[in-house]
């Protein structure tokens, strides 16, 4: 079967979605402590990880699985996730906010997207994440 462009323009928008494995995280967390995860997460995202009793593993991997996600709805070639430009923070509601900022904000405007928004669920073995971005309409265009 031959391959198709992805679609694009007005109403369509590429959806990401990632899976992490907890026990995976835990092991990273075991052998090399929480400095692994620093250059991975913000010093802010890491702190919204903690609890009383130390690193949340779920919360860690759902800031994992959302950055991944929000990565794959800009559908760019060739480029290394850009893990802190790249940023899940806690709103006051306690559900995710992703910030871009950096080469992440410079990818997603090249796409035409503005912002992303992310949805995170978590069980005791994994963590999920999508993530959907927000389109520019283009001028002249109608609905």
């Amino acid at each position: 079967m031959p391959a198709h462009p992805a679609p694009s323009g007005p109403g369509w928008a590429n959806l990401g979605m990632d899976i992490v494995s907890v026990k995976r995280v835990r092991r990273l967390l075991d052998d090399y402590g929480e400095g692994f995860f620093e250059r991975m997460l913000t010093p802010g995202e890491i702190a919204d990880c903690r609890t009383s009793t130390g690193l949340d593993v779920l919360s860690l991997c759902g800031r994992i699985a959302a950055k991944e996600a929000a990565f794959k709805t800009l559908r760019v070639r060739d480029r290394f996730l850009p893990w802190l430009d790249i940023v899940v923070r806690r709103s006051d509601g306690g559900w995710p906010l992703v910030h871009l900022r950096g080469g992440a904000r410079h990818m997603a405007a090249a796409s035409g997207i503005t912002e992303i928004t992310v949805s995170i669920s978590h069980d005791v073995d994994y963590a999920v994440a999508v993530a959907a971005p927000i389109i520019t309409e283009s001028k002249g265009e109608t609905p």
